[in-house]
């Protein structure tokens, strides 16, 4: 469908970036100096690479401010490698060799897509592109007319083309897109008039209506997922999922074959119902104490951040008025300096201005160490109480995992009983039920039987205890990287703001530097 070309084909390279970049950067004085200088890829906000015969799209990781990408009218076989634009809005694509839409998953904030004059059979793999306002299909392959109603769930879509594909040729087609994307504008370069839309509706309405309630019904259930999904990250955020019901316990028993070879025993299936029951009341405890200590922590968490907050605003007003009464002295000293006429004079204003930026260091960095030590003295105290938070919660949590494991033993020991008297009833030939024959099989002597019950009570302990190390494990480690973040964040803080004051300090002292006795009196 493109068209052939006699130069080698290309892949992109720095070599071909930083070209276009340059050639594409502004003319005057300013753009020559970025040339010098070198311009960085990630502050290109537009970048154009059409007629360059481009076989394969690499190396653009590094524009990731990208707005505007065009890479039309080359050999393109495939999309990729634009998963670092996250930041396009504008993608041409248009008069190459793709033969498929994908690539796309991260370019969530796409407007406008043109992939004109390909080879694209099929549209889908655009589920990312929610703010999709244009796009091109023209000229493609695509020729099933049902392919059309992928596009509904885009609601922001205003313009179409999909002139010279087949699909375009069916009877219809044009009524039959107004009816199922009422929300178009422009079909084909066209307006798409109100009366059409109207007729394409009454044409189409059962079908439409059909489709709506459809459509309702999956987003119900796309909602109802969501809602199960964000309830689930909200108890991994509490460490305790999957123990809001019998979770726990069927896991017990999923791996046990013997377990549930023996609940076949006379007695068992009533023994193991209570054991479930009082094992489950136990998880639900452990879920609802989880979920309350989530909620301690998040608010020791937020009064933390806001302290901090509040400290850093004070300090930073504090700052602010300290510049703005320097700034009303420091313009009155150049204004004073450069009309001294006598050298004495002149020296001594320079010496006293520079006092006044030394004495403005001092009181900066003085405000700085007095909020590193109030924050210092917050991050302890923060670190003690979520310390003491999360030890609590361990400790009791250990301790209902004790009770689960008492459950357990106590199950083991009423089992081990049954499995014994029920051996020694089949010895003397009292056995009335009729047991399996792998239940049978576990009964030839007492070692065998003894084995049996014993295998499923070091499975059942082994996801006890797994179950409450993953959970202490993952807590603590929470804990761990909460308090090192902090810290590091702190550091970051404090090095970011000293920075911040040498530099102002620098641009004042460079401006009282800047004048010269000699100066002053030309």
């Amino acid at each position: 469908m493109n068209r052939l070309c006699d130069t080698e084909p290309r892949v992109m390279d720095d070599e071909m970036l930083k070209l276009a970049v340059g050639e594409q950067g502004p003319r005057d004085e300013a753009g020559q100096l970025a040339k010098q200088e070198g311009i960085l890829f990630k502050d290109v906000l537009s970048l154009q690479l059409d007629f360059q015969n481009i076989l394969r799209i690499d190396g653009l990781w590094q524009f990731e401010n990208l707005r505007k990408l065009q890479l039309d009218n080359n050999i393109i076989e495939k999309i990729e490698g634009l998963e670092n634009l996250t930041h396009l809005v504008w993608l041409d694509l248009s008069f190459n060799n793709i033969e498929a839409i994908e690539g796309l998953d991260t370019l969530v904030n796409l407007e406008d897509l043109s992939l004109f004059n390909n080879r694209v059979s099929k549209i889908d793999s655009l589920d990312a592109l929610v703010k999709l306002q244009v796009l091109s299909l023209g000229n493609n392959q695509i020729g099933n007319v049902m392919n059309i109603i992928y596009l509904r769930r885009f609601k922001d879509l205003r313009t179409l083309s999909l002139s010279g594909n087949p699909v375009a040729e069916a009877e219809g087609y044009r009524t039959f897109i107004c009816a199922y994307l009422p929300d178009l504008v422009y079909l084909d370069f066209r307006r798409i008039d109100d009366h059409v839309k109207e007729l394409a509706e009454m044409k189409h309405q059962y079908s439409i209506d059909e489709l709506k309630h459809q459509e309702s019904l999956m987003q119900a259930r796309l909602e109802d997922e969501r809602a199960r999904s964000g309830e689930l990250e909200e108890h991994k955020a509490a460490f305790v999922e999957h123990l809001n019901g019998p979770f726990l316990f069927d896991s017990m028993y999923a791996e046990d074959v013997e377990g549930s070879q023996l609940s076949h025993l006379p007695g068992v299936g009533e023994l193991l119902q209570t054991y479930k029951d009082k094992f489950v009341i136990i998880c639900l405890n452990i879920f609802e104490y989880g979920l309350k200590q989530q909620e301690k922590r998040k608010a020791e968490l937020n009064t933390f951040m806001g302290c901090v907050q509040e400290a850093v605003q004070e300090k930073q007003e504090q700052s602010k008025a300290k510049i703005a009464k320097f700034e009303e002295k420091h313009l009155l000293s150049l204004s004073a300096i450069r009309d001294e006429s006598e050298l004495t004079n002149f020296e001594i204003k320079m010496a006293e201005h520079s006092e006044d930026i030394t004495e403005l260091v001092d009181v900066l960095m003085t405000l700085e160490m007095q909020l590193v030590e109030q924050l210092e003295e917050t991050v302890n105290m923060f670190e003690r109480n979520i310390i003491d938070l999360v030890g609590l919660f361990v400790e009791n949590v250990r301790s209902l995992m004790a009770q689960c494991r008492d459950l357990e033993n106590h199950h083991h020991e009423k089992l081990l009983e049954i499995a014994i008297s029920t051996l020694e009833k089949r010895v003397k030939g009292e056995l009335d039920e009729d047991l399996p024959d792998a239940v049978r099989s576990l009964f030839v002597d007492k070692d065998t039987i003894l084995n049996a019950v014993g295998a499923s009570h070091d499975i059942h302990l082994l996801k006890i205890d797994n179950r409450e190390d993953e959970l202490v494990t993952r807590v603590n480690s929470w804990c761990a990287h909460l308090v090192d973040k902090i810290h590091k964040d702190e550091i970051v803080r404090n090095r970011r703001r000293v920075k911040e004051i040498y530099q102002y300090v620098e641009h004042v002292q460079s401006e009282l530097d800047s004048l010269e006795f000699s100066d002053l009196l030309d």
